[in-house]
């Protein structure tokens, strides 16, 4: 039954891919590459010995030299290690939870969206294209990323206006973001990592990239239209829904409100960029933009403060999710079966065909992207292995920096060990399982465009 998808929690799929990588220590042998800070020093692979009895599932203690698989304790401990370390997103989440709570409860939210679709009358053909467009400009010229949790609930709320399901509105702004991501033109996030690796300026090959960029963006659009389409074609809604919107001038109240909220993002733009703020300021910065709609809410301090803790409790179960899964990755580093699991998958890619290797080099980087979904994190591990290997296979630098940027970009669409996707799901209140069976028919296209763009970069020698 349809009911029993529904309701299917994404908890219980996160705890058992939590189980299966507990699992995977006593399966997969350990070892460890040699590191020079962050990076890996290709060719210094080891495998580390390990008793990997299972006797080891019921042991208390930490084994304090040489490797082994986790204990059921380690196994439990990691959650609560996994909550510390995704701390800061997980409370940057809650706190925009709780500000959104503010604007909703003073009405300047519905008022906003009524004001906004009446300017377009309605017509999401138009107004959809213009902010996804806007959205991937973003990411793939700035890296903007976490900074667009304060756009996501603004666009559900859209879409549940016009009568469209929360995911609708959650996909407008993940597959913009994730497809100006793919191709990063000038993201400095991943670029100023990846490319000095392989011996390339930064920035560097931005044309390619672009050409590339515009054709994900594109298609990514063209998937959300049709979407769009066909629930709205299955439900009826536009003709239900078009001629209903409030075209009357906002209040002075709510005015105020969205010029704040509207200032506060593009501050938030500049200051991200310009001073690198990380997840600690953001939300110190949500914060004081929280105080401030607060006091223009007209909901009194009671009123506005019950409103803020509403909103927090919207996404509690889902801020969760975030720290369990980081608990995966706690539980695959303490059976120190990460870097065995980066051996075999850089060994897919060959050295006797340069076609061939680049497409290896995805394959690889999709699979890895499910383990370090870290963008900067897995530039530091793949990058200083695939360099090489791309060299003996014929495969320029730029092509094996377009490897990384598709297989990392792809992955983080979809995967549930995603810190950043999971935080849209939360703000969204978005299932995971429920998104994951609306984007996969997008991530497959975009695996088959990356590979059809690989193989032309190979063609050009780049």
């Amino acid at each position: 039954m349809s009911t029993s998808k529904q309701t299917r929690n994404p908890l219980v799929v996160l705890l058992g891919i939590l189980l299966l990588a507990g699992l995977l220590t006593y399966l997969v042998d350990s070892g460890s590459y040699a590191r020079d800070g962050r990076l890996v020093v290709p060719g210094s692979y080891t495998v580390l010995e390990k008793d990997a009895g299972v006797s080891n599932i019921w042991r208390v203690s930490a084994v304090e030299n040489g490797a082994a698989p986790v204990s059921l304790s380690e196994l439990f401990l990691a959650i609560p290690e996994g909550l510390e370390r995704g701390a800061g997103l997980i409370f940057m989440v809650l706190v925009i939870g709780g500000m959104f709570g503010i604007l909703k409860q003073a009405g300047a939210v519905d008022a906003g969206l009524e004001r906004l679709l009446s300017s377009v009358r309605g017509n999401v053909y138009v107004l959809v294209p213009a902010l996804m467009l806007v959205f991937a400009a973003g990411s793939t010229f700035l890296g903007l990323a976490s900074e667009y949790l304060l756009i996501i609930p603004l666009m559900v709320a859209m879409a549940e206006r016009l009568g469209m399901t929360r995911l609708i509105g959650l996909g407008i702004v993940t597959v913009a973001v994730k497809a100006g991501y793919l191709s990063s033109v000038t993201n400095p996030l991943p670029l100023t990592i990846a490319q000095p690796l392989v011996g390339v300026p930064i920035f560097s090959g931005a044309g390619l990239r672009f050409v590339f960029f515009m054709i994900f963006t594109l298609v990514g659009i063209a998937f959300m239209l049709l979407v769009i389409h066909r629930y709205s074609k299955k439900h009826a809604v536009r003709e239900n829904l078009v001629v209903s919107f409030d075209a009357k001038p906002l209040c002075l109240r709510h005015t105020l409100m969205w010029l704040v909220l509207l200032s506060g993002i593009g501050f938030l733009v500049y200051a991200s960029n310009q001073w690198q703020w990380n997840k600690e300021e953001l939300t110190a910065f949500y914060l004081f933009l929280s105080v401030i709609l607060a006091f223009m809410s007209g909901l009194g301090l009671s009123g506005a403060a019950d409103a803020f803790v509403a909103g927090m409790k919207k996404i509690l179960l889902a801020s969760f999710l975030i720290g369990v899964a980081f608990a995966i990755a706690v539980t695959l580093e303490r059976g120190q079966i990460l870097d065995s699991v980066i051996f075999g998958l850089t060994s897919i890619v060959g050295e006797d065909n340069s076609w061939l290797a680049a497409q290896g080099m995805l394959v690889s980087q999709l699979g890895l992207d499910f383990l370090i979904p870290s963008t900067s994190g897995q530039a530091a591990v793949s990058m200083p292995i695939l360099g090489p290997l791309g060299q003996l296979a014929g495969v320029g630098p730029q092509t094996t920096v377009l490897a990384f940027l598709f297989g990392n970009g792809i992955t983080n669409m979809i995967t549930p060990t995603s810190g950043t996707l999971l935080a849209y799901l939360a703000t969204a209140q978005v299932p995971w399982t429920q998104w994951a069976k609306f984007i996969l028919p997008l991530c497959l296209v975009f695996i088959g465009l990356a590979m059809l763009m690989l193989t032309y970069a190979v063609s050009l020698g780049v």
